[in-house]
């Protein structure tokens, strides 16, 4: 079994590793870790949870030079709790090097203070998010020159966020011998121009996920036709005992609704969301993480590369607009091969969004909330998949015919058959969407 001996790391960074208790390369550690320490450029492609940061803190931590006080690495992270995560994984594999300085830069925090003491010492490695990692620079107070290398973690999120300006003019700063990483879990066309104009020829690394959730996670769907969402998210997370569930909202809005109607019945609920102060977020996040909450409810922000170990129920109370993040809030629980259970809430007129889902190969397992308790239900689909000798008339239709019957009024046959045209219209429209969904979906793979 291949460990990290494999690399030659220097011996603190091993101390790091037995520390954390991390003994196996993943995959992408495996093919990010020799060509970083070779020097070469690199876009990382894997799924959340695959082990990216440390695929590339890990060789870049390697190479730092403490006897020089200038800076040497820059990392940028699309969030607050991102770039604190990354610094908190970078000092924990440090720690058995003091000489090692690593500082953290982020939004919400004292920047005079921070300028004041870069006017005395520069970091090795500089950690933070895109603002106020250009904030530091344009006051000449982080000279970031000095670095070799630059990396952007979570790069799509970055897009998405409308942070790419800012990592561009921190990009720019930098010598034409810039060694790039950037890693992401998703590589978007609207990527591409920036990843151009900075890397000539990167090394491209891609792992492709063996399934796209983990094959850890019972992943459920219930439908909430007839019933208060709120009710039953509360009747779901108090039905067991959930070692850390989080329930992930669309909006701050409905995180806010939920949070306060579980408050309301008695649980103790943490709330994390944009609209929360920076500082608030981060001790929200620590309590979190110190086990203080068996109840969280958050925002998509959670969704994205926010370790948060031992959640063993994640339930979305609503389908996210992006589709990717739905793979992003399953994640975080059936981690490090733990089981896991994942609950999405749909109400009629989703069909489309869960066939969506389904179309990029995620399969759930259909139930329905009855006395006080998760039980198998049928499949949504169960008419389609049925094979009817002749054309089967929809409940509509059959409805119909026998309302006009009844009313006996001229002209009532038409109706019905114009209904009927109708229906098979729009049916023929559907399947033949289905068949070049297929057909794409058929080339893509060839």
């Amino acid at each position: 079994m291949p460990d990290f001996t494999q690399f030659h790391l220097k011996p603190f960074l091993m101390q790091g590793l037995d520390d954390m208790q991390i003994k196996t390369p993943t995959p992408i550690q495996e093919q990010v870790i020799p060509a970083v320490l070779k020097g070469q450029s690199v876009i990382g492609q894997s799924q959340t949870g695959s082990g990216k940061t440390h695929a590339f803190l890990l060789p870049l931590l390697n190479g730092i030079d403490t006897t020089k006080d200038a800076v040497q690495v820059v990392i940028t992270a699309p969030s607050r709790e991102l770039a604190t995560q990354l610094y908190t994984v970078a000092t924990q594999l440090a720690a058995a090097n003091p000489d090692l300085r690593i500082h953290n830069y982020v939004g919400g925090t004292d920047k005079s203070r921070q300028i004041e003491k870069l006017g005395n010492q520069q970091p090795h490695v500089a950690i933070g998010t895109p603002g106020r990692l250009l904030d530091l620079i344009k006051a000449q107070a982080l000279n970031a020159r000095t670095a070799h290398t630059f990396v952007v973690d979570e790069a799509d999120m970055t897009l998405d966020m409308g942070f790419l300006a800012s990592v561009d003019q921190i990009a720019g700063v930098f010598g034409e011998d810039l060694q790039m990483l950037v890693f992401s879990a998703t590589i978007p066309a609207k990527l591409q121009p920036f990843l151009k104009k900075y890397m000539a020829q990167p090394l491209e690394i891609v792992i492709k996920p063996k399934t796209v959730i983990a094959d850890t996670v019972d992943n459920q769907l219930v439908s909430v036709k007839g019933q208060d969402k709120n009710e039953l998210i509360y009747k779901i997370l108090t039905m067991g005992e959930p070692f850390l569930a989080l329930v992930f909202a669309n909006t701050k809005t409905t995180a806010d609704a939920i949070h306060r109607y579980l408050t309301n019945q008695g649980l103790k609920v943490a709330k994390i969301h944009g609209g929360i102060p920076p500082r608030e977020r981060k001790r929200v996040m620590k309590e979190v993480a110190d086990l203080k909450f068996q109840y969280v409810v958050a925002t998509d922000l959670a969704a994205r590369g926010i370790d948060i170990d031992g959640v063993s129920l994640v339930i979305n109370a609503e389908i996210p607009n992006d589709l990717e993040f739905f793979i992003h809030r399953v994640g975080r629980t059936g981690r490090k091969g733990l089981p896991g259970t994942a609950i999405t809430l749909y109400a009629p007129g989703q069909e489309a969004q869960i066939a969506e889902l389904e179309h990029l190969g995620i399969h759930f397992t259909p139930k329905a909330f009855k006395n006080g308790a998760l039980v198998d239900s049928y499949d949504r689909n169960r008419r389609q998949a049925r094979k009817p000798k002749t054309e089967e008339r929809s409940l509509a239709i059959r409805g119909l015919a026998k309302k006009e019957a009844k009313k006996k009024m001229p002209g009532y046959k038409k109706k019905i058959q114009k209904a009927v045209a109708e229906e098979r219209r729009r049916n023929n429209k559907i399947k033949k969407r289905e068949e070049m969904r297929a057909t794409r979906k058929k080339n893509k793979q060839n």
